[in-house]
Order: structure tokens, then sequence, then C-alpha cells
């Protein structure tokens, strides 16, 4: 095991509520001020230089001198991440009630200090998360597109036409990778969104529709108007498939 990754020293710094609120506070890849993060973590100036300076040694922040100020911003893509798919994790590894949840889409509020641009839209890994996407995928349920049983994600007869005349083919993506679709648990709105490769199928197609860009070492999606519109009626059920 002597070649095996050192997680317990990024463990360490992470498990530091007042250094996690900081990161948290990063998370859509823009540069901060350590006087705006001390107000946000609630430490004086002191102390969030004092722990800014050991998220920076630890490899986890870089600092950006501009003048007389210093800017701090997430060292790597994968820092962020690493980040939320802990936030992630700490949702999948909650007590038995959260599938419940899941199942009658309960909300039990944003967390704290995590910039309000990642509620919206965001990278999750390879797919879409945030507000968007839970909407979406609480769509695909409704539509039929998608079922829900228990842990698994099955993909209906209706939702592979569906689906293929928008030009994602299931078995294709079948052959990216062996889970094709999951509810992937969303840290900001504790309802699941669309994981594997289905997933990550859609948030190819809409940004090469145009719908969704992703700004240089950000986490938080753009959104177009035509995106907001386009997503919001993708697979959204007509007043007569409802009668139905």
């Amino acid at each position: 095991m002597e070649h095996a990754p050192c997680i317990s020293q990024i463990a360490t710094l992470l498990a530091d509520p007042k250094r996690s609120a900081m990161m948290w506070a990063l998370m859509d890849g823009t540069a901060r001020q350590s006087e705006e993060l001390a107000l946000l973590a609630g430490l004086s100036p002191s102390s969030a230089s004092a722990h800014l300076g050991r998220l920076t040694a630890g490899g986890l922040l870089k600092v950006e001198e501009r003048g007389r100020k210093r800017f701090f911003r997430l060292a790597a893509p994968e820092v962020g991440a690493a980040v939320e798919a802990l936030a992630s994790a700490s949702l999948a590894s909650a007590p038995q009630q959260l599938p419940e949840l899941f199942k009658r889409g309960t909300t039990l509020g944003k967390p704290q200090n995590a910039p309000s641009s990642l509620f919206r839209a965001r990278l999750c890994d390879d797919h879409l998360g945030g507000t968007l996407a839970a909407d979406l995928y609480q769509r695909l349920v409704d539509a039929g597109w998608i079922e829900q049983l228990d842990q698994r994600v099955v993909i209906t007869h209706k939702g592979a036409n569906e689906f293929a005349a928008r030009g994602l083919f299931i078995q294709a993506l079948a052959h990216t990778r062996s889970d094709m679709a999951c509810a992937c648990p969303d840290w900001s709105e504790r309802r699941p969104h669309l994981g594997g490769s289905l997933g990550a199928g859609l948030l190819q197609l809409f940004m090469q529709s145009g719908w969704l860009s992703l700004p240089n070492e950000s986490r938080a999606l753009q959104v177009t108007a035509t995106g907001q519109r386009e997503i919001g009626r993708f697979a959204k059920q007509t007043e007569l498939e409802m009668a139905l």
C-alpha cells in the first residue's frame, strides 16, 4: 500500500468547518479576497489568513496577487470536483429516509455559503447538476421516460424512443461506461439529478445545442435564454398526455 494516495492530509484540511465554508465560497471557480472569505466563514481577518495559508500550503488553493490585494481560488478543477463528491457522498450515506425524500421530491433547504451561481446549473462530474438538473429529473420520471426502482434508474421503452428522437441512442451510450443512468444526489437541491452515461449525454447535447456553456476555471454553467426555455420544456408533458 506504499503507493496508495495519501488523502488524510486533504481530509484533515477539509474537516475544519471554517475552512470548508471558505472552500464552499470558491466552488464556482471565482477568486475572492481573504477579507470576503473571512466574512463568509465568520472569522477574524487574522484567523482567516491562517486557515487560507494552510489550504494553500496543502495544495487546495492558489493565490493571485492583484496590487496589494490577495485573491484566493481553487487550485484546480479536480479540487472542486472532490469537494462536491464529498457533499454528494454525505447525502448518499445519510440515514435510510433519504430514498423516501428523493421519491417525494422533498427539498430540505440549500447549503449556506455556496455561491448562488452553482445552484442553478453546474458541472457534477461529467453531467448536469443544480436546480435545472433536479427539475429535469423529475420531469423525466413524470413523463415516464425513466423509472426509479429503489436505488436503480431504468430507462423505459418510451424513454428510449424519446431520447433517440433527440439524438441520444441508448445502445450507443451503453458502450461508453457501465452505469447507463443513476439518481445522483444533488447537494444543493437535496433531490436527485440524472447521472451515468445518459446524464453525460444530455449535458453534451445541451452544450452542443448552445443552451449551456462553461466559462474557464468555473464549475458554474451559464444558461442562455434559449437554453432556459428549451431545457425547461424537455420531457414536459402536454395537457393531453397528463389527462390520459
